[in-house]
């Protein structure tokens, strides 16, 4: 009887013994999902994320720019982390809606999947980009303040949320002669860690925006430090904004950019181009729509050996690409090879033209416009509409093909950049499988200079790249043998913006290090066998150190571009300082925190700030005194500080205390974004034209600073 009834009871609970009905299941309303997996909606909660949501409003008064309602735009970093997206298109609609109950405005707002997008050929937008209708409830819900101003039908009406959550009725605050829609956000602190704004980012992804769309006028406003300008006890962010562009009536000198573009695709390619040589004057350009999938295409290649592709699905930047992207390649290389075999431009022993070969040094934006589209994941990075394929392959092809013909002169160079790159393929493939050879497949041989670690363990393992044999020696020594491997660099590596892999491999330092890291290189790349998780960049902090990191980054970025977005890639951080006050020890990375340990003692509070004598803090291993208040019970105080000009100069127990102990250090994760400023500075400062590198030095001359 006792089994029987266990059996019941174990029928009620569940197969695992644990209670499980009806009442367990959790359902999520309004936009509480979001607020629990944002992740799932903008991708991250870091920067990107954080910026992610000035695309999504941003990208509701595109596509009303898109739809030919609107052509002006503004958009204004406010004070408290708030933004501020204005634009003079209809308006969102303020009615009853049939279905929710409620005003339209409240529902867009407050509702996923609610939105003028999802109507067929019947709805709002013919084209459009946000994120598949649900940008603005997604933004809504992730903010801890978020207010929708609307003018039309002759009034203004206004509606507050917090959290996603309505904070009053859709209220009509009078009447307006005006047209538009104004969304002010402040995201939340709860989901956003460190919330900041950048400007260059917002400024770059709003540039794209507007070469692609022709005759839109876009107005970039920095007032984060308004209130520095207003009278005093007014509040910026409650200004009583009258005017849908109210900022552009201010009449204060605000940092601010306006892009105005009619030049399309065609302006774009130029923008990308400016920085690097041309190796044809006419710009390929495509226009045309077929099958109701739009296809624009620009083109231009340049004397460079890497290809800059930028491919967009109604408006949305595609950076993983997609189906446009999938169809653009292959139409390119068919129609080269076929423009080369009829004029038996390439000799049968080479083959024809890979991929691979007709991609380098080309530039070129493509843009598709689709009423039905599809994303692959829910931030739009890759497009995966089928149709779309066809079309760009259909369209640039034949387009792509009279212009070559129309233009033999731009035909001629084209080609012989793509046998350049044929040729210097089959070499880097020579070169890349004799390293192979006598490294990776002859018993794993690794580089002689190459203090490797104990361990085989790649996610406990570190590779320090040391500048330096001096402090290679110190870094041997002080290192944790189990899990931390050394590679000292002499001197400054080959600078790899314009060097092919052959002559990248020919480089004793750049193919120790390809070796060390076990993954392989170009085609035979493989992120699964690399060798060490962290990869930390320890160099001098000077202006060597700086440009030894500078070309290790340019490296990554362009041959282990897989390594950064994994997360592989660190900088470690040095002190600058180790400061010995009596007994006590100290390193301070900053001349803030040198002040700051210098002023540490009984009575802190009563010490005036310092003033070092220069001479003596030029000098390492100066001593000076720091008289602190006169008590009964206090002598002068000798305080000992060395400035650090490099690694090698520390000893081994100093090196790990301060740069490679796990417990103390300080390390800078690199992401993309700093490979790519990297790779840019270089492509001005070590390309082959001299008028950027001109410009770039005059513009940044005061910014320099001496280390004498």
């Amino acid at each position: 009887m006792a089994k029987e009834e266990d059996k019941q009871n174990l029928h009620k609970k569940g197969g695992n013994g644990h209670h499980y009905d009806a009442s367990d299941i959790s359902v999520l309303e309004g936009l509480e999902p979001v607020r629990r997996r944002p992740g799932m909606y903008i991708g991250t909660t870091g920067p990107e994320g954080l910026h992610h949501l000035v695309w999504e409003i941003f990208d509701n008064s595109r596509d009303e720019a898109m739809g030919g309602f609107c052509d002006n735009i503004e958009v204004v970093l406010l004070p408290e982390n708030r933004v501020r997206i204005a634009d003079n298109g209809r308006g969102i609609p303020v009615d009853m809606h049939k279905k929710t109950k409620v005003s339209a405005l409240e529902t867009v707002m407050t509702t996923l999947h609610a939105g003028g997008k999802f109507g067929g050929e019947n709805s709002g937008y013919k084209v459009s980009g946000g994120l598949h209708g649900v940008g603005a409830s997604v933004v809504n819900a992730l903010s801890v303040y978020c207010k929708a101003e609307v003018h039309r039908d002759g009034g203004k009406y206004i509606q507050e949320y917090s959290q996603g959550k309505k904070k009053s009725i859709v209220k009509k605050a009078g009447a307006s002669k005006l047209h538009g829609t104004i969304i002010t956000f402040e995201p939340d602190v709860e989901v956003f860690k460190g919330i900041k704004f950048d400007w260059n980012t917002v400024v770059n992804h709003i540039r794209q925006q507007a070469y692609l769309v022709k005759g839109l006028k876009i107005l970039i406003i920095d007032a984060r430090h308004l209130e520095a300008l207003l009278p005093s006890g007014s509040k910026a962010s409650k200004l009583n904004t009258e005017d849908v562009f109210y900022f552009r009536e201010l009449g204060l000198e605000l940092p601010s950019i306006t892009f105005y573009f009619e030049g399309g695709l065609i302006s774009l390619v130029k923008y990308y181009n400016k920085f690097v040589k041309p190796i044809h004057s006419n710009i390929f350009y495509v226009e045309k729509t077929l099958d109701g999938v739009g296809v624009e295409i620009a083109l231009q290649y340049v004397d460079d050996i890497i290809d800059r592709i930028f491919p967009f699905a109604n408006n949305i930047y595609t950076g993983e690409g997609g189906t446009h992207v999938t169809g653009f390649k292959t139409a390119l290389t068919r129609t080269l090879n076929t423009y080369c075999k009829k004029r038996e431009m390439i000799k049968e022993s080479e083959g024809g033209f890979t991929g691979e070969d007709v991609l380098e040094g080309l530039t070129t934006v493509i843009s598709v416009k689709l009423h039905e589209i599809q994303f692959e994941g829910q931030t739009k990075s890759k497009l995966g509409s089928v149709e779309a394929q066809g079309a760009v392959a259909t369209v640039f092809g034949e387009a792509f093909a009279s212009f070559l013909e129309e233009n033999p002169d731009d035909a001629k160079s084209i080609i012989n950049k793509s046998i350049l790159a044929l040729k210097a393929r089959k070499a880097a493939k020579a070169a890349k499988d004799s390293v192979l050879r006598k490294g990776a497949l002859e018993g794993m041989t690794l580089p002689g200079k190459l203090a490797d670690c104990q361990s085989k363990d790649a996610s406990e393992s570190e590779l320090f790249l040391v500048e330096g044999d001096s402090a290679g020696g110190s870094a041997k020594q002080g290192r944790d043998r189990r899990t931390q491997a050394i590679l000292p660099l002499r001197g400054k590596i080959l600078n790899v913006e314009r060097a092919r892999i052959d002559r990248m491999l020919a480089s004793k330092e750049v193919r120790s290090f390809v070796i060390a890291l076990g993954t392989s290189i170009g085609d035979t790349f493989d992120l699964s066998k690399i060798r060490y998780h962290k990869i930390i960049i320890a160099t001098d902090a000077d202006v060597d150190g700086s440009h030894i990191r500078t070309l290790l980054l340019t490296l990554f970025y362009r041959y282990f571009r897989q390594v950064i977005e994994a997360g592989h890639i660190y900088i470690a951080q040095p002190p600058l300082y180790k400061i010995k006050k009596g007994k006590e020890i100290s390193y301070a990375y900053t001349d803030d925190e040198k002040l700051k340990i210098i002023g540490k003692g009984g009575e802190v509070s009563e010490i005036q700030p310092i003033d070092l004598p220069a001479e003596a803090e030029a000098q390492e291993g100066a001593e000076f005194e720091i008289l602190e208040p006169k008590t009964s019970n206090l002598k002068p105080n000798r305080v000992h500080i060395q400035r650090f000009k490099g690694l090698g100069e520390m000893n081994p127990e100093e090196l790990w205390e301060t740069t490679m102990d796990p417990a103390h250090r300080v390390l800078k994760k690199v992401n993309i974004d700093d490979a790519e400023e990297a790779n840019k500075i270089f492509d001005i400062l070590m390309g082959s034209e001299v008028p950027p590198r001109k410009s770039f030095i005059q513009s940044n001359a005061k910014l320099a600073e001496i280390d004498i």
